[in-house]
């Protein structure tokens, strides 16, 4: 096994951000084409949409189950061999998919891709071993714009490829996390030494088990509550965006996926470039509170824009609910132990797949009352108007977060 990783080791970093945004783009290839292929399986639209919100809730369902035991497996072997079985098993969950001949096949796909796709817990913790506390906002922050690069890229991708044949971007996927798995396993060193891992036990991996560590400190409990809040705002869009962009101003395929690429890039630009000089301006905390206090605005005005360009200028303020995600992050780390962190990750991976399953049914029904010949919402931006309130609330209660300090020594749990 490679020697630990020292802090800021260039090469781990570069691992981290190159294997975040070969997995994104895998994921985000075969957006544009799962439908598609769902449906020529199914056999009809209607069957198409109940078998996607099928797949869509177990792929969720799968996140919620595996993520804390991957976290607590880096905690006991290491970052390295956890993060290279997760994205070689990506590879061939994409290969599976490439070939299903059926619906069940993809649904088993599915349910191998929530339990791979939970390799982000050990990547978040491989970064929170590699950088001192003070700088893992901006750590974090690069890895948001790897992924948000991701989702850029692999959409426009999957579109091209999709025009080929509908397996191809199948394929491709397979071959991108293929090429992160080789480059790990030639560039990836182990970031957590022997003296600081934990013992693997059930009662931390299963996720409730999980979910017990963010009740271990009264700021960990508050700041769970604000990462959900997030986490369930941010679903609006994946339940209701395309349906609201097409029946309020008419927006066909080709106008919303340019959008969807302007707002991952936008993206990128506030978590690559801005969150390590505001938090250096501002500390963790204020700079969380002003992230989502602009993201409550954006989405605010989003529900209220009357015309599509005022809808694509809510999208510059809106942008600034970037700055929040890296630093909740970052405050959290710094109240857990080192030999914690993949458990953390862990339980707040759950925590976002607990929102993913909720907040989509949420929205879409409030959605669905809010449009129609009489519809019982007065307002079709009504979803808005509610997700702006939700992320207020999350700013709120990130006010009476307390300062943590420069660096906690805090003692791992005994087993």
């Amino acid at each position: 096994m490679p020697a630990p990783v020292p802090h800021r080791r260039p090469a781990a970093i570069a691992f981290i951000l190159v294997t975040a945004l070969l997995d994104i783009m895998s994921m985000g290839i075969i957006i544009p084409v799962l439908p598609q292929l769902i449906e020529r399986l199914s056999g009809s639209s209607s069957a198409a949409g109940l078998w996607n919100g099928l797949f869509v809730a177990l792929w969720a369902m799968m996140q919620f189950v595996c993520s804390p035991i991957i976290g607590s497996l880096s905690d006991r072997f290491g970052r390295r061999p956890v993060i290279l079985l997760s994205v070689g098993g990506l590879a061939a969950d994409f290969i599976l998919m490439a070939l299903a001949p059926n619906l069940w096949w993809l649904a088993v796909g599915r349910m191998l891709g929530g339990v791979t796709s939970s390799s982000f817990t050990t990547v978040f913790a491989y970064m929170a071993d590699i950088t001192p506390p003070d700088q893992r906002a901006r750590g974090y922050g690069l890895v948001g714009a790897a992924f948000s690069a991701g989702f850029v890229a692999g959409p426009l991708l999957g579109g091209v490829l999709g025009e080929i044949s509908l397996r191809a971007p199948f394929w491709a996927a397979a071959g991108l996390s293929g090429l992160a798995f080789l480059y790990g396993l030639f560039v990836l060193p182990e970031s957590l030494p022997p003296e600081r891992r934990m013992a693997f036990a059930w009662s931390r991996a299963n996720p409730f088990g999980a979910l017990t560590l963010l009740r271990s400190h009264p700021d960990l409990s508050r700041l769970t509550i604000v990462n959900f809040l997030l986490y369930f705002s941010h679903h609006l869009f994946s339940a209701v965006f395309v349906l609201y962009a097409g029946d309020r101003y008419g927006w066909g395929a080709w106008q919303v996926g340019t959008l969807l690429a302007m707002v991952g890039l936008l993206d990128m630009g506030v978590q690559g470039l801005l969150v390590g000089p505001v938090v250096k301006r501002l500390g963790d905390r204020r700079t969380m509170v002003t992230g989502l206090g602009f993201g409550a605005v954006g989405i605010a005005c989003m529900g209220l824009a009357p015309t599509g360009w005022l809808f694509v200028a809510a999208m510059l303020p809106n942008a600034l609910w970037g700055l929040a995600m890296p630093t909740i992050q970052s405050l959290m780390t710094v109240r857990v132990s080192e030999s914690e962190q993949g458990q953390l990750q862990g339980a707040n991976n759950s925590v976002g797949s607990i929102a993913g399953i909720l907040s989509p049914l949420f929205f879409g029904g409030v959605y669905a009352l809010s449009v129609g010949t009489n519809p019982f919402l007065p307002w079709i931006g009504s979803a808005f108007f509610i997700a702006a309130l939700v992320l207020g609330l999350g700013a709120l209660l990130g006010l009476g977060v307390s300062r943590p300090a420069a660096s906690l020594d805090i003692p791992a749990p005994s087993d």
